[in-house]
């Protein structure tokens, strides 16, 4: 009986989710999540996660106070909420210059958008890392409006019917979706074989990555980015979106080509690429620290 007991519960909990994501796209994206954002910020300090990200805090700003601590995580639990409405809308959102103007542009600085024409219109294939900063689901959607053909590494729910529904919502939005798994990597590997621009998420604990030090303090990454670089020599550029002072509104950028580090004989250097990618990671963090979940074990 607990099989189907246990697949009972999973769609039941599908539906709900289903539900949830229709009724928030019914409503106004903005006013909905000015108002997720601010219930978030009452009601995120009163949940475990709250003291985790207080003490990531302390220990990566030893300098702030704790009222500046508190501030920031004020932001984190507001941009959390947001995420949340602004998932059933992924679908509204442009990029400008493209079509006619509109409230849901993702804009850019000229030279910003100028780079990425270069480099979608190039026709190689990229990769390009990411991390959970703002909405980290929007430069997937900012590099497919583009015009990249494009593949994202993602994890799956463990709930089926819930992974179900995030890649029917994603698969038009953002190019093929890649579960994480052991058979990534070679999936990956021949995304970019045939010029594809793959995008992993770089910021999280890895089990059995590379060590780094993130904010003066060791920890393990994914070496997926720096692995797949050796093998194809393709470029790494980072992606990421910053929400602007409305909490609303988003800028794209993407950096020039980071450049991987090398071992003696020339070969791409697993650990020190993942270095350069998590330091840079660490420089958009500290830009907007308030919109970078803080609510993980990242140190362990």
């Amino acid at each position: 009986m607990a099989k189907p007991r246990i697949k009972l519960l999973d769609a039941t909990i599908g539906a709900i989710a289903a539900g949830t994501l229709s009724a928030a796209k019914r409503m106004d994206r903005r006013r909905t999540a000015n108002f997720a954002g601010t219930l978030m910020r009452r009601l995120g300090p009163l949940l475990p996660e709250h003291r985790l990200g207080r003490a990531n805090l302390r220990a990566a700003f030893p300098e702030k106070s704790d009222a500046e601590i508190e501030q920031i995580l004020g932001g984190v639990w507001d941009n959390l909420g947001r995420i949340g409405v602004e998932f059933a809308h992924l679908d509204e959102f442009s990029v400008a210059g493209l079509g006619s103007p509109s409230p849901n542009d993702i804009t850019y600085a000229p030279e910003v958008a100028e780079r990425y024409r270069q480099l979608i219109a190039s026709g190689r294939p990229l990769l390009c890392f990411a991390a959970h900063l703002a909405n980290w689901e929007l430069p997937a959607v900012m590099g497919h409006l583009l015009g990249a053909r494009s593949a994202v590494l993602y994890r799956r729910p463990n709930i089926p019917p819930v992974s179900d529904l995030i890649v029917k919502l994603r698969t038009p939005l953002m190019g093929e979706l890649i579960a994480t798994g052991l058979a990534a990597p070679v999936q990956l590997a021949r995304q970019l074989e045939a010029g594809v621009h793959v995008g992993v998420l770089s910021d999280q604990h890895f089990t059995k990555g590379v060590e780094v030090i993130f904010f003066g303090r060791r920890c393990v990454a994914n070496p997926l980015i720096a692995l797949l670089a050796r093998q194809t020599e393709c470029q790494i550029h980072g992606l990421r979106v910053i929400r602007l002072a409305d909490g609303n509104s988003f800028r794209g950028e993407i950096t020039e080509a980071i450049e991987p580090a090398r071992d003696t004989d020339g070969r791409i250097d697993i650990a020190g690429t993942t270095q350069a990618i998590t330091t840079v990671i660490e420089g958009w963090v500290r830009e907007h620290p308030e919109q970078w979940l803080w609510l993980h074990r990242r140190w362990r």
